[in-house]
């Protein structure tokens, strides 16, 4: 999904960082820090756009940092995201 769009791509891939909160417990609302990898820093804007999305009100603590690649050639953007859920 997404290829070549990196605004899309953004979207799935916090879509599926969402999904794996869900599965352990977790919201959105528990990210505390998120590292954005692009391929092309030029896209930035698109991707902060996706990432504000749905971050905005959260606000953590984010760095974008452009890669040389990933490791398939139609992936534009990689999320690391550390979360702390209370149990």
């Amino acid at each position: 999904m997404g290829i070549g769009d990196a605004y899309a791509q953004t979207v799935q891939t916090i879509r599926n960082i969402e999904a794996a909160l869900k599965q352990a417990g977790g919201t959105l609302s528990d990210v505390i820090r998120t590292r954005i990898f692009v391929t092309n820093i030029a896209e930035w804007e698109k991707v902060g756009r996706a990432h504000g999305e749905f971050f905005g009100t959260i606000r953590p603590a984010t760095a974008m940092l452009q890669i040389s690649s990933l490791i398939s050639p139609e992936m534009l953007v990689e999320i690391e995201a550390d979360a702390v859920i209370q149990t």
